[in-house]
């Protein structure tokens, strides 16, 4: 649906540019991977600017939705009328707050805090209707100074240069919000043509930065939020320098794309570079400290390895750094204040942190099955069925580089890759490409529950042919409905109504359909449903603190009513729902 554009920067503005910068992303994600380079070349860069995105365009559409369903009237608009929403100040709060508590990687994380920096300014007046060109020159130029102060050795060249030259840009463009935003994205567009010549890693490989590519993006949603104009993200020349670059990455194993982008010894940000031995984690954790232990934390991360960011403030703080001794920076948070979401990557054996002496040097299996899992229970399930598996604990979804490690641990010429889970898509896609850049033939089914994954798994035949395979376990996954059970964390509306926090939910292809009280009378109610549609198969999967006596109840009334038709149960473990439900 087009875009109305905004003449004042105001929280419809801010839901818009979100909108429009997360489709940006998506555009370009592939590509952003394709060219990513530095600090490490771990293809994931578009992915993690996405997600960051994603999760800040969440925390905005939240803020809408709660005005929505709470009645509340605020002024939100245009000059020609006042409609009901949340205030700038609210809106960009929440803009920031979303990328913060979702900033995945080292790109994603000075997204956040350009964001937030933003933030800072558009919401210095409370009660502001909307903000105009004057405050959105400053709001850049506060975001470029706050980024560069969140990294611990800023290098030109990168992110924080092509934010420094939008926010110079910016600051010499008279006019109202469209004409400060389409001076600021013509200064980030040159500044980030420029890159390769003010960082040989990005020369050697041909490419431009990518997390200034991505930025570039973001800052063309900016544009088009306040003039409904689409820009051009690269001049011709920087896009012949992407193109090469990209074609490439995609043509050359990733290691041999991080080996002839870097030379002996050099590295982005004062560390070792890829095959000499660089930091073998990538450790991010949300950190709940004041600003004086933030500041002896820096200081003993950057002691212990590099590519440090730490953003955030007023008592939330996101922490990224690259290390040999993840527990160790882990340490160092508890040490801080309260650390969690802690994620922590390996980046294995033959990627762009050491050398091929690491990879396994036997023959490759012809086929192997990648999966996420949600529970400990259901990992040693899918090891059992001969999958290569991904712990995704509650809340802590794994990045594009913990499921292409999973790939190259499974060392296979052919993959199948199970996401079992909606949100993992882009995530997924992101390292089934990375993979196939390294020879690895991969096919993504796009499961969207674990239990999909075991329906799949089933008729999984690695004797077959690939292609074969393949349809026959999408076939198998789609075939299979899902559903969860599960308590309500907070009031709020559903397809089935309004629940309140503490209420149990059961969520059928990913939609409430009943609410209860009971766990064992929402169940059955979610089970009847799903076989009221037919089925032969139905498989439950047991989380932790779920009493057996649920299975048993199940089970019974399966047999009881339900004729010709097998029930299965497992323990999922610490899977986040009480109980996932599949009917085949």
């Amino acid at each position: 649906m087009a875009q109305v554009p905004q003449t004042f920067f105001d929280a419809l503005a801010v839901r818009a540019w979100c909108g429009l910068a997360l489709e940006a992303l998506g555009r370009a994600r592939e590509e952003i991977d394709a060219i990513n380079v530095y600090p490490v070349a771990d293809g994931d860069t578009g992915t993690n600017l996405y997600l960051t995105v994603e999760s800040a365009a969440a925390a905005v559409e939240a803020v809408f939705a709660g005005h929505e369903a709470g009645g509340a009237a605020r002024p939100a608009g245009n000059p020609g009328g006042v409609a009901e929403g949340p205030t700038l100040a609210e809106a960009v709060r929440a803009m920031a707050h979303g990328a913060l508590i979702g900033a995945r990687g080292n790109s994603g994380t000075i997204l956040a805090q350009l964001l937030r920096g933003m933030a800072q300014v558009l919401a210095g007046e409370e009660t502001a209707v909307h903000a105009d060109g004057q405050r959105l020159r400053l709001a850049l130029r506060h975001a470029a100074d706050s980024a560069r102060r969140a990294v611990a050795h800023p290098a030109e060249g990168t992110v924080l240069t092509v934010a420094s030259a939008a926010a110079e840009a910016a600051d010499g463009a008279p006019g109202d919000c469209g004409a400060v935003a389409r001076a600021a994205y013509e200064g980030a567009r040159t500044a980030l043509a420029a890159t390769p010549g003010q960082l040989a890693v990005l020369r050697r490989a041909g490419v431009v930065d990518a997390g200034g590519r991505g930025l570039v993006a973001v800052l063309a949603a900016l544009v088009e939020t306040f003039t409904g104009e689409t820009p051009r993200v690269l001049p011709a020349a920087a896009v012949d320098g992407a193109v090469a670059g990209e074609r490439r990455a995609c043509g050359e194993a990733r290691g041999d794309l991080a080996r002839a982008a870097a030379g002996p010894g050099e590295c982005a940000d004062g560390g070792s570079v890829p095959g000499s031995g660089g930091p073998a984690f990538e450790v991010i954790y949300l950190l709940e400290a004041d600003d004086a232990a933030v500041a002896r934390l820096r200081e003993r991360l950057d002691g212990l390895g590099d590519s440090l960011v730490v953003v955030g403030g007023d008592g939330l703080w996101n922490v990224h750094v690259h290390v040999d001794d993840a527990g160790a920076a882990v340490e160092a948070g508890v040490e801080a204040g309260r650390p969690y979401r802690i994620r922590i990557t390996h980046f294995g054996a033959g990627d762009v942190h050491t050398t091929g002496a690491g990879r396994s040097l036997g023959e490759r299996a012809q086929r192997a099955v990648v999966a996420v899992v949600p529970g400990e229970g259901l990992a040693g399930l899918y090891a059992e069925a001969g999958a290569t598996t991904v712990l995704a604990r509650p809340g802590e979804p794994p990045a594009s580089g913990e499921l292409v490690q999973a790939v190259r641990r499974a060392h296979a010429r052919e993959v199948v890759l199970l996401p079992n889970d909606e949100d993992l898509r882009h995530t997924a896609a992101a390292a089934a490409e990375q993979a196939r850049t390294e020879g690895v033939r991969v096919a993504l089914i796009p499961t969207r529950s674990a239990v999909q994954g075991i329906a799949a798994l089933a008729v999984h035949e690695p004797e077959r042919r690939f292609d074969e395979d393949v349809v026959a376990m999408t076939s198998a996954a789609g075939a299979t409905r899902y559903a969860e059970v599960t308590v309500a964390e907070h009031q709020s509306w559903t397809m089935a109504g309004i629940c309140q926090a503490g209420d149990v939910l059961g969520l059928i292809d990913g939609d409430v359909a009943v609410i209860g009280q009971d766990l064992t009378a929402v169940a059955e109610a979610v089970l009847d449903r799903m076989l009221a549609a037919g089925g032969e198969m139905v498989t439950l999967v047991l989380g932790d603190g779920t009493p057996e006596a649920v299975a048993d109840r199940l089970e019974a009334r399966v047999r009881e009513g339900y004729l010709a038709v097998d029930t299965v149960a497992y323990h999922g473990g610490r899977q986040g729902a009480l109980l996932l439900i599949g009917v085949e």
